[in-house]
């Protein structure tokens, strides 16, 4: 969050009502220490949620790094099917500046039909690892939050790279920071759904994934070093809406929630290009 002083962007606790917030940190000393500080009361100031700008508790330097096809049942519904499952998960990179907040507005680009949803689980890296096994990689995991990958499937398609399609503005809404204590080991299969206005429209369980947390952070930890405060973006079940017939894109008005066993509802609405 920020405030209007010099305090600048902190972590901080938000109350079960989403009324208030208490201070646990600034950005950077929570990132240093980051288990230290989910495991023990939040002692800082107490704020009304009005008085302050809440955003994604994201170092400036942090690497967003995505999992492209994680179910297979998604594999099977999209264009990626003719090809199969690959040996390695296909990887793909969001900015820090594409990440947003709950109750965010996500604008539709001008040259798209509409946007689509991927609701999925984000993994937040709280130690260095570098040429890590597994084991190591997935207990480095200090927290996960609820992510929607909101997709411009025009500019996604447009070559063999996604990066375009995948940093619209506030395209990345990030729920709060759960921490890994309270979800668990998510290959003991939470329940991932999106609805659309209401309506249900992806339902799937991570532990449906084909290419694992632990797995995952091991493989990238072996070609650069993933650092406190990093992202891993765990892939989406079946159900998006460019695959389907007729095909089910967001438009503004549209209200989009990704609701996950153990983090938690993550809801946003989608505006016209203007608000950009």
């Amino acid at each position: 969050m920020r405030r209007g002083d010099a305090a600048g962007v902190e972590v901080a606790d938000l109350a079960a009502d989403g009324s208030a917030v208490t201070v646990v940190a600034g950005l950077e000393e929570f990132w240093a220490d980051a288990a230290a500080h989910l495991a023990r009361p939040a002692t800082g100031p107490t704020l009304a949620v009005a008085d302050v700008e809440l955003v994604p508790p994201v170092l400036p330097g942090a690497r967003v790094i995505c999992i492209g096809l994680n179910y297979l049942k998604h594999v099977a519904e999209g264009s990626f099917a003719e090809s199969g499952v690959p040996p390695y998960p296909t990887l793909f990179a969001r900015w820090t500046q594409s990440l947003t907040v709950d109750g965010a507005e996500v604008p539709v680009p001008s040259n798209e039909d509409g946007i689509d949803w991927e609701g999925e689980v984000v993994a937040w890296v709280g130690s260095t690892l570098v040429d890590a096994d597994p084991d190591t990689a997935l207990a480095a995991v200090v927290g996960y939050s609820a992510f929607n990958d909101l997709t411009s499937r025009k500019a996604q398609k447009l070559t063999s790279q996604w990066i375009l399609g995948k940093n619209g503005d506030n395209s990345g809404p990030l729920g709060p920071l759960v921490p890994a204590a309270e979800v668990g080991d998510l290959r003991d299969g939470l329940r991932v759904r999106t609805r659309v206005n209401g309506e249900t429209v992806q339902d799937g369980r991570t532990d449906e994934m084909v290419y694992t947390v632990g797995d995952t952070l091991s493989l990238i930890s072996h070609t650069f070093t993933l650092r406190p405060g990093d992202l891993l973006a765990t892939g989406t079940p079946s159900g998006v809406g460019y695959a389907r017939d007729p095909q089910w894109l967001l438009h503004p008005g549209d209200v989009v929630e990704v609701d996950v066993e153990r983090i938690g509802v993550l809801r946003n609405t989608i505006v016209g290009n203007e608000a950009r």
